[in-house]
C-alpha cells in the first residue's frame, strides 16, 4: 500500500548548525537518476526535497534530475555517488549522466 504522504527523514540536521560539506548535481538535460551515499548525515538543501525529486533517508540521498541542480549538505565524508542515464547507462560511459562537484568545509 502506497504512502499518502511522502515520509521525509534525515532532511534536517541534529543541530542548528548547517552540515559542513556540499554535493551538488548538475543535469544535462536528460533525464538521470542519483545515489549518494555519506558516512555522516545527509540532507537536502532544497527547502522541499520531495518536489525536488529527492528522498533522503538515513546516510543516503536518492533523486532524479534532468535540468537543473540538487544541492545536499553532509558531514563525514563522502561514500559513493552513483549515476545513470534514463537507459540506464551509468557515469562514466554516459556522456549523459549529470556532473557532481563536492565542496568540503563551505559556509551556508
Amino acid at each position: 500500500m502506497a504512502r499518502d504522504t511522502p515520509v521525509r527523514t534525515g532532511t534536517q540536521s541534529t543541530t542548528d548548525e548547517p552540515l559542513p560539506n556540499l554535493v551538488t548535481i548538475v543535469g544535462r538535460g536528460v533525464p538521470s537518476s542519483f545515489e549518494v551515499t555519506v558516512d555522516g548525515e545527509i540532507e537536502a538543501a532544497s527547502d522541499d526535497p520531495v518536489a525536488d525529486g529527492t528522498i533522503v533517508s538515513g546516510s543516503a540521498a536518492e533523486g532524479t534530475l534532468e535540468v537543473g541542480i540538487t544541492r545536499l549538505r553532509f558531514s563525514g565524508e563522502l561514500a559513493t555517488v552513483n549515476l545513470v542515464d534514463w537507459n540506464g547507462v551509468p557515469a562514466p560511459e554516459s556522456e549523459s549522466t549529470p556532473t557532481v562537484h563536492v565542496d568540503y568545509n563551505v559556509a551556508q
